[in-house]
């Protein structure tokens, strides 16, 4: 199928977390088949970065600071996209934070944490946009993890919260259909910043106990994130999409 480079045109589509990694190439591909972007980080810097790179290629975006975790920050979004560019059509939560730790080592709050900015700021998305999404018949991305179905040492808090984003996902679609589809990736072994300590050793583990014999890039990810929010999955809801070249099926 061809895809049409204008397919999200006159759309806003959010991106949190879109500063770098599955974020910002996610922006980035949105920004290229004709949407406006709002990119958002808790690092700001970074998220300028972004919409610099999609506003210097003839696309149309812009930085806000985000903390997922807080709704006064979601109010400020909201506001600043309707000033700017308009209502939403799409959103896609991908801000995520991670602290590998084992179970008995991690605090109330780190746990509290990472439930918060990975599963919690979903219900502040739908708070902060449920009018505008219904309103135009939108989309809603998540990004879980394969952490969702396969457990990971040091990865408690993680995993429960990736978890719940693929259950609140699928609840998320019954809720708001038909006017509002919702459904969620699951990356795998994603060569973003986030691999950056880990050595080669263990790249090099991963890559071979993956079908596929590499890491995925982001850009990968962000088709799937794309194909899900576009009219080529209108009749997909509810469902989850391994993005991983294979690495769970060897573990199934």
């Amino acid at each position: 199928m061809q895809i049409d480079s204008n397919e999200f045109a006159n759309q806003v589509v959010l991106v949190t977390g879109a500063g770098s990694g599955i974020g910002a190439a996610t922006a980035k591909l949105f920004a290229k088949r004709g949407a406006k972007v709002a990119v958002t980080d808790i690092n700001l810097v970074s998220a300028q970065k972004t919409a610099a790179e999609i506003n210097n290629t003839g696309g149309n975006a812009i930085a806000i600071l985000h903390d997922v975790s807080n709704m006064t920050h979601w109010e400020n979004v909201r506001d600043e996209i309707h000033a700017k560019l308009g209502e939403l059509n799409v959103v896609h939560n991908n801000a995520f934070m991670k602290i590998e730790k084992s179970t008995n080592e991690t605090t109330i709050a780190e746990w509290e944490k990472q439930i918060s900015v990975n599963l919690v700021s979903m219900q502040m998305s739908v708070l902060t946009f449920l009018t505008d999404l219904k309103k135009n018949h939108g989309a809603i991305v998540n990004t879980s993890s394969i952490h969702a179905n396969f457990g990971f040492v040091h990865h408690g808090a993680y995993a429960a919260s990736k978890g719940g984003m693929v259950a609140f996902g699928r609840q998320l679609a019954v809720d708001y259909g038909p006017e509002i589809r919702v459904n969620t990736v699951l990356p795998g072994p994603i060569l973003t910043p986030i691999w950056d300590d880990t050595t080669d050793e263990y790249r090099n583990l991963v890559t071979s106990n993956t079908p596929l014999r590499r890491m995925g890039k982001p850009e990968e990810v962000a088709e799937a994130v794309c194909f899900l929010a576009s009219s080529r999955a209108s009749y997909i809801s509810g469902t989850t999409l391994t993005v991983d070249g294979g690495y769970t099926a060897e573990k199934a």
